[in-house]
C-alpha cells in the first residue's frame, strides 16, 4: 500500500483515535487527517493543547479507526456480530511543519488549503506530518459472507520504517498432528510438507493453536522486524 491508499482508508472513516504518551500514561483524543503527499499524512492541533506538548516531547503518534460501523450488535445466542469492514492503524514519527511550508504545499495541492484557512482563523493552530510509520489494514468478514475466510491483514510502511511482526508461529517442533488446523476457525493454517504453517495474513492471533498444540510447537513472537 502506498500513502494515497493509506490516506484513503483513513479518510473513509473520518474521525479517528490519536494516541500519545504523557509521562508514561497513554492519552487519546478524536481528530482527523486532512491531507497527504509524498512526505506523509497530515493533521492539526493547537499549540495550547496537551496533544501538542506530547507530540513535541515524544515525536510519536498512533492513529486508528474502524469502518463502516463501530457499534456492536448481537446474535440470538448473545454473541457479538460485526458487519464486514476493516480497521486500520498507523504508528510512527511526527514533525511539526511551519505555516509557511503549509502555504507552499497549498499552492500546489488544494487539500492543504483547509489547513491554511483553519490556521488563519485560529492562530494557535499548527500542523504535524506523520512522515515515518508502519501499520496495518485488518479487513474482517467474520460471518464469511463475502469470502471463504474471516480475515485478511495487509501491512504497510513508509518513510524507511519497517513492519514489526507480533503474533504466533509454528516452529520446527511441529509433529504434523493437525490439531491446530482442525481448531483454527480463521482458516489461517495449512500444511507444508510434514508440518503446519500459519498464514499470518489470515491469523487473528486468537491463541487457539497455541493452547491446543500437544507438543508446544506454537511460539509467541513479541516483536520481530520484517524486511
Amino acid at each position: 500500500m502506498e500513502i494515497p491508499d493509506i490516506y484513503g482508508k483513513f479518510d473513509r472513516i473520518g474521525c479517528l483515535t490519536f494516541a500519545t504518551v504523557d509521562n508514561g500514561i497513554p492519552q487519546t483524543r478524536i481528530a482527523h487527517l486532512f491531507a497527504f503527499d509524498h512526505e506523509g499524512l497530515y493533521f492539526r492541533t493547537m499549540i495550547t493543547k496537551p496533544f501538542y506538548e506530547q507530540l513535541k516531547k515524544t515525536g510519536k503518534v498512533s492513529v486508528c479507526g474502524m469502518f463502516p460501523e463501530t457499534s456492536v450488535s448481537h446474535d440470538e445466542q448473545g454473541m457479538p456480530r460485526f458487519k464486514p469492514g476493516y480497521t486500520i492503524r498507523a504508528t510512527g514519527d511526527v514533525r511539526e511543519i511551519s505555516f509557511g511550508v503549509l502555504k507552499e504545499k497549498a499552492a500546489s495541492n488544494e487539500m492543504f488549503m483547509l489547513g491554511v484557512k483553519d490556521t488563519e482563523k485560529y492562530p494557535a493552530m499548527t500542523t504535524f506530518c506523520l512522515f515515518r510509520a508502519w501499520g496495518e489494514v485488518y479487513d474482517f468478514d467474520y460471518e464469511m459472507e463475502q469470502r471463504p475466510h474471516k480475515l485478511q491483514r495487509t501491512g504497510f510502511c513508509f518513510g524507511d520504517m519497517r513492519i514489526p511482526f507480533r503474533g504466533v508461529r509454528i516452529t520446527d517442533a511441529c509433529t504434523g498432528c493437525g490439531k491446530c488446523l482442525e481448531r483454527c476457525s480463521f482458516k489461517a493454517i495449512y500444511k507444508d510438507g510434514q508440518r503446519y504453517v500459519i498464514d499470518h495474513g489470515r491469523c487473528d492471533v486468537c491463541g487457539d493453536c497455541y493452547k491446543i498444540c500437544p507438543v508446544g510447537a506454537v511460539e509467541i513472537v513479541i516483536e520481530e522486524i520484517q524486511s
